[in-house]
């Protein structure tokens, strides 16, 4: 039987055996755990560019440049704690020690702001946690999501909508955590914000612990990296080989080291259906005279159709990588130039209370609230009705949704800047850098804040699912690294831009991003994003169209039957 998304062949003989580990009930505490850690993500680093800018009196383009740098250096690590857990340490066992050196590494940071008071120590313990955060990442969501198995259709859907609520639990803790430490920031004091973090982080720690008994877990496979070298070699080594369209010729490896009886059926287990794209690949697993007359099988030599069908898989989703890298840009202007912007516009909420600046972060989160369980509950089944796909629109079609909206971000948050540098000219506030709060309501970004969570629903749940469903099994903690490194790269990337901008406007008229905000052209910077938004998004429809989704043939077997 195929099922509506086309990617799945499912064959049934008997029934799945039924386990009591794994499912909702346990992964609520995995959720529980990441909502708690985003909390403490999120609480350091919604407020870290206002104390760069006002503690160590950096100027704004360095202070930016040096959070995207952490941002992007702590969003790359993953890819490294991804390969250990998948490898070496199995993900929860690599949990645990990350989330020591977490915590470490915040004890640190608290220490550094209180009782030693130095800056040097400060920036090693923002590292030590981008260490931290390196084996975490990739694991958590990754070890949440193997809680439930794949072994009928009504599991996969539990799946798949699982991804939408674990995003939910995420911006649940970012959106108390943009509000509760912001606030403690900047009104008792940073300290104290950062030993808010400290404690959460123990509770994370020890809420995933006791939730140990009803973890499903699975052991390391070995190094994913060796697999996809052999597939290299194997094809290279054939390379004189012509004909790769007889499947006569496949290697399946169901015959446990046989060529001379082909002739069986293969065993009942999960195996990739062959692709077309990347032919030169399918080399690595004709079999020819020299394998038939060799005694054993060489794996540099000979692979299986499933292990070059999975390296197939990690060439795909390489393409969709590079297009989403604007994406990010755009988001990383959340925490930088869009809080700067709001620590220039009136706070005030009534007499006595002013919200503090990088809490108006806290509004993409509530937006977000609002946004995954309408589509999950509502869109979903009723673009289900027109499409007949399970999950309402296909993974990347999602993915191309929050793009398209990216683009809107970024015109309204030009828009309303040009309004904010007329505000300060028409009320000669041009050069009050130190008294610089405008006469213009804060309320006026809104717009560009709740466009930018509703495409953050689209695109972040996508890239999550779709770097986890499309990547090989024994590769699923890097595919959860290969999407966070998204940020981070697009972190990078959008330093890089910066540094561009600044480095071309300085020599032509006056520098657009500049340290008094009232004289620079923020707006225009804005723009450069918006265009370049839009080129980004024509080149992901154009890799879209032509991607090919995993196609597996899942043969289900129950215990009776393999028995008999």
């Amino acid at each position: 039987m195929e099922d509506r998304s086309g990617d799945v062949e499912i064959h049934r003989h008997g029934h799945p055996t039924k386990t009591t580990k794994g499912g909702w009930h346990a992964a609520i505490f995995i959720i529980a755990m990441e909502a708690a850690e985003q909390f403490a993500y999120i609480g350091l680093s919604a407020s870290l560019i206002l104390y760069l800018t006002d503690k160590f009196h950096e100027p704004l383009t360095v202070a930016a440049k040096n959070k995207n740098t952490w941002v992007g250096v702590s969003s790359l690590f993953p890819l490294l704690g991804g390969f250990i857990a998948d490898s070496y340490l199995g993900r929860f066992n690599t949990i645990i020690i990350s989330s020591l050196i977490y915590l470490l590494g915040m004890i640190v940071l608290t220490l550094s702001v209180t009782v030693l008071k130095n800056k040097k120590l400060f920036f090693t313990a923002l590292y030590v946690l981008s260490v931290g955060n390196g084996g975490h990442k990739p694991c958590v969501q990754t070890f949440a999501a193997d809680q439930f198995a794949e072994d009928t259709l009504e599991e996969r859907d539990a799946k798949s909508s699982f991804f939408n609520w674990w995003y939910l639990a995420i911006v649940i803790g970012s959106v108390f955590a943009v509000f509760v430490v912001s606030y403690l920031q900047d009104n008792v004091s940073y300290a104290v914000g950062l030993e808010v973090l400290v404690a959460m982080l123990v509770g994370a720690l020890v809420l995933f612990i006791l939730g140990m008994k009803r973890y499903s877990m699975e052991s390391p496979k070995g190094s994913p990296i060796t697999s996809i070298a052999q597939v290299f070699v194997a094809a290279s080594c054939k390379w004189r080989v012509k004909d790769t369209h007889r499947p006569e010729n496949y290697w399946y490896g169901h015959d446990h080291g046989s060529f001379h009886d082909r002739s069986e059926s293969p065993p009942k287990i999960q195996t990739l259906v062959h692709t077309d794209q990347y032919r030169f690949l399918d080399k690595a697993m004709i079999i020819d005279e020299h394998d038939t007359s060799s005694k054993t099988i060489n794996p540099w030599r000979l692979c299986t159709m499933t292990q070059v069908e999975e390296v197939k898989l990690v060439i795909r989703l390489i393409p969709i990588w590079l297009s989403c890298l604007m994406f990010t840009v755009v988001q990383t202007q959340l925490s930088t130039f869009f809080t700067k912007q709001s620590s220039t516009l009136n706070n005030s909420i009534g007499p006595h209370f002013k919200l503090p600046p990088a809490s108006l972060q806290g509004f993409v989160g509530i937006v977000i609230l609002f946004a995954v369980p309408i589509y999950d509950k509502i869109f979903v089944p009723f673009a289900r009705k027109i499409t007949r796909h399970r999950s309402g629109i296909t993974v990347l079609q999602r993915i191309g949704v929050g793009l398209f909206l990216s683009i809107f971000t970024m015109v309204f948050a030009a828009l309303v800047e040009t309004k904010r540098v007329h505000v300060a000219k028409n009320h000669n506030l041009i050069d009050n850098t130190k008294k610089n709060i405008l006469p213009m309501s804060i309320w006026w970004l809104l717009p560009q804040y709740t466009i930018l969570g509703i495409s953050d629903a689209f695109t972040i749940v996508g890239l999550q699912e779709l770097f986890y469903d499309q990547m090989p099994i024994a590769m699923r903690s890097l595919g959860a690294a290969a999407y966070l490194s998204i940020v981070g790269v697009g972190s990078f990337v959008s330093n890089g831009i910066i540094s561009v901008v600044v480095e071309i406007t300085s020599k032509v008229g006056g520098k657009w991003l500049g340290d008094n905000l009232n004289r620079a052209h923020l707006d225009y910077f804005y723009w450069v994003l918006a265009v370049l938004s839009a080129m980004n998004l024509c080149v992901y429809l154009w890799i879209a169209k032509d991607f090919v989704y995993k196609k597996r043939h899942v043969v289900e077997t129950s215990m009776v039957e393999s028995n008999t």
